[in-house]
């Protein structure tokens, strides 16, 4: 096909779309039913009407291939568990005895059964449950699920394209099953797999799929030429099959490097690259392999990641240097749109300029539409949506919001030295010791508590008017109050306040800092029911005034107990918000971080001894091939020393980090110069405190003993034995013991037992290292 056919035949198709409904109506649902309100069937009536709408409001939009697979009730990973028949010993009863229910204990455990591990999605601050596999695993298809979702959008008129992980992705995406030595590695499955992947496509094949996406992300990172051989004997045995819909092989979030020529010689239709996060290096690649002659190929030139309006010209650039290059070329986003919000126009409390800015799921929809269009039938049939996107650009680079003189003169004046602190850590922890008298095995939380009907509706309440400042400030000093007493009879060391007053940890510290955008219905799901509303970082930051001294140094009033000061970390603001694309990240972050050092100089100055600066996102944002990592560190470290290093010695510096794999950042954790850090540990069995301890970290450390991501109470019993475990890597006298993460999502019940058992935990194991 020629260039100028390649172009006219240019389509606009999607690899996926939010979930939750305009209103976030899929959580709402789902909530509903666990706790008894909704029944099974009304909650898949409500999966299904939200299914229709996405596929109804793509198809009006001009999208000319809709997805299906993409949905899900919690996890399209843990919907791949189900469609193989990986299910977890411990849970297969469960499943059996009831589907949906069977599901959900998977995702959030029972009294009697752990959760699957729950981890990040590559470098986004979406959760997956991870796979557990081991030598003995079996696997077989159930496409029921995808098989419907088809049914359902083909019923509807609609060309559809089924979405799977890959079969490959899948298993690079599992860990060995509790019991299975750690060193298995899951990926010798994959002829076991193969088989079943093979049916799924025979019966989507069956239902009326013409093609069927296979999700690759895992093949952007590094990867050994045993795993390509892998990935090119994958699709060997899927591309033989006899009858089969035609494959397109999706990648995203970064270059596919050496994975590309493999996957291009691959007997598949079709590839999805991503020409936003690689787009020179995927150019390139393509190239150097002579193109894809023949196949599809569908350019992700729409950024599916963050929320600024697309450069309409530039894209069209692109993806006319990438005609002659394949058979055809169709146009896309760089990967699902499940990681931003649905829709820009809901927003009404942001200034109708700046919200031509913005590019919501829906108005990057219309672009990638605009750009098929303009792709097809030249720039003439769009020259009005070029005019207006010149402009809209225009007037983001030039609004004073983006550029703050004085900001920028003290983030150049910042030396080598502001990064350090005063003393090395051995004299520090002296003076931490003498100053705060605490026993061993010291017990803390991270810093939330649960945020309950009360707290919520107060909120409201003083959002509408229905109460006054006074009435709610009211409120919050009882929830303190609560909560600081609570924690003293739990027998609690290092207490906090309990963060009664923040909606969210990110978007809390976003209102109060110059150059940020928040919004009113910007919902992204983080996992499961968990949805975030990410502020937008649109220029230079400070600091105006105080943000957290107030309520902290109110619950330091009402104890004698320290109580911790609680902040979020700069990497850790950047990775959780939207952030700006029009400067380098690490400027960003050294704008953050000044703010940050300027609140943690207050909370000093207040009295305040212990300061926790939390950067669960340090690993998660870790770029996904190896020669990107020393760059990001050493700008994402310096931050973190940039925020902490102006404290006195005996001030102890706390931080934390969850659910992400930090075995390759140990170094970076070591770097940031922590007196303490907390992680996540309790589903994992403590594989992080092993870590430490083979990398020689010479600092404290907790280990989570309480897994907070599922309802279930661990008993006193569990907690210790997580304990041992700890001790068995971490000297006694450097280990905390405290939950995985903040207490926002659990119910005060739950979290009370938890808590009461956790520092009977710590109390025991008190009494069995002095008797030894």
């Amino acid at each position: 096909m020629t260039a100028k056919s390649a172009a006219a035949a240019a389509r606009a198709t999607m690899y996926g779309y939010p979930r939750q409904g305009q209103g976030r109506e899929l959580k709402k649902a789902i909530e509903g039913y666990w706790k008894g309100r909704v029944d099974a069937d009304a909650l898949r009536a409500t999966a299904t009407e939200l299914r229709r709408t996405n596929w109804r409001q793509l198809a009006e939009a001009g999208i000319h291939e809709v997805p299906t697979g993409d949905f899900s009730c919690y996890d399209h990973v843990l919907d791949t568990s189900v469609m193989v028949g990986a299910i977890p010993e411990r849970h297969r009863a469960a499943v059996e005895a009831d589907a949906l229910d069977g599901y959900f204990a998977m995702a959030r455990g029972t009294q009697d059964a752990a959760p699957l591990e729950m981890t990040k999605w590559f470098d986004t601050n979406y959760h997956y449950l991870v796979p557990e596999l081991g030598p003995d695993s079996a696997f077989t298809a159930d496409s029921t699920q995808q098989v419907a979702a088809l049914g359902q959008a083909l019923a509807l008129g609609l060309t559809a394209r089924p979405v799977l992980v890959s079969p490959v992705t899948y298993l690079l995406l599992a860990k060995p099953a509790p019991g299975v030595a750690a060193d298995f590695d899951p990926l010798t499955l994959l002829d076991r797999l193969l088989p079943v992947y093979a049916q799924v496509l025979t019966d989507l094949r069956t239902a009326g799929a013409e093609w069927v996406q296979l999700d690759e992300p895992a093949l952007v990172q590094d990867r050994t030429p045993a795993e390509l051989n892998a990935a090119a004997r994958a699709y060997r045995d899927l591309g033989g099959l006899t009858d089969r819909p035609k494959l397109l092989v999706a990648s995203y979030f970064d270059r596919l490097g050496d994975a590309l020529p493999v996957l291009a010689k691959a007997p598949v239709e079709g590839l999805a690259l991503d020409f936003t996060e690689a787009a020179a290096a995927n150019l390139d690649a393509l190239a150097a392999v002579g193109g894809l002659p023949g196949k599809r190929l569908v350019a992700g030139v729409v950024n599916g990641r963050n929320i600024w309006v697309n450069d309409l010209e530039k894209s069209l650039a692109t993806l006319g240097t990438l005609l002659g290059l394949a058979d055809r070329v169709d146009v896309a986003a760089s990967c699902s749109l499940l990681h931003v919000p649905l829709d820009a126009t809901a927003e009404r409390d942001i200034e109708p300029q700046i919200l031509r800015w913005l590019a919501f799921a829906r108005q990057k929809t219309a672009e990638i539409v605009t750009l098929a269009k303009g792709l097809g039938g030249g720039t003439d049939t769009i020259a009005a949506e070029l005019a207006a996107n010149r402009a809209d650009l225009a007037s983001r680079a030039g609004s004073a919001l983006t550029h703050d003189p004085a900001v920028r003169a003290r983030t150049a004046a910042v030396t080598a030295t502001d990064g350090r602190r005063s003393q090395p850590y051995p004299e520090r922890a002296a003076a931490q010791r003498a100053h705060l008298r605490l026993p061993l095995l010291p017990t803390t939380t991270i810093g939330s508590f649960p945020q309950t009907t009360e707290l919520r509706t107060a909120r409201a309440d003083l959002r509408a008017g229905r109460i006054d400042s006074a009435g709610y400030e009211d409120r919050i000093r009882a929830e303190i109050g609560e909560v600081i007493s609570f924690q003293e009879k739990t027998g609690l060391d290092v207490l906090v306040h309990g963060e009664a007053e923040r909606n969210d940890m990110v978007q809390y510290f976003a209102e109060q800092l110059t150059g940020y955008l928040a919004t009113q219905h910007g919902w992204v799901q983080s996992y499961g029911t968990r949805y975030v509303r990410p502020p937008i970082l649109a220029g230079d930051i400070s600091r105006p005034e105080a943000m957290t001294v107030r309520w902290t140094t109110y619950a330091q009033s009402l104890t004698t107990k320290p109580v911790k000061g609680m902040l979020t970390g700069p990497v850790t603001i950047l990775a959780w918000s939207f952030v700006r694309d029009d400067q380098p990240l690490a400027d960003t972050a050294r704008q953050v971080a000044l703010a940050l050092r300027d609140e943690v100089n207050d909370l000093e100055a207040a009295g305040t001894s212990v300061i926790q600066v939390d950067e669960p996102a340090l690993r998660e944002t870790l770029p996904l091939r190896a020669c990107d990592h020393p760059e990001y560190l050493a700008w994402a470290t310096e931050a973190f020393r940039l925020t902490t290093a102006g404290v006195r010695p005996d001030t102890q510096i706390h931080t934390h980090m969850c659910y992400a794999e930090f075995g390759d950042i140990v170094q970076a954790i070591d770097d940031l110069d922590a007196d303490v850090i907390s992680l996540e540990a309790a589903r994992s069995h403590m594989r992080v405190a092993r870590e430490l301890a083979g990398h020689g970290y010479p600092r404290e450390a907790g280990p989570g003993v309480y897994d907070i991501h599922s309802p279930r109470v661990p008993g006193a019993d569990e907690a210790a034995a997580l304990l041992r475990r700890g001790l068995e890597a971490i000297p006694a006298e450097r280990l905390w013991v405290n939950p995985d993460c903040g207490l926002k999502t659990r119910a005060w019940p739950e979290t009370r037992a938890s808590l009461e058992n956790l520092v009977t935990a710590a109390r025991t194991v008190r009494t069995e290292l002095s008797a030894s």
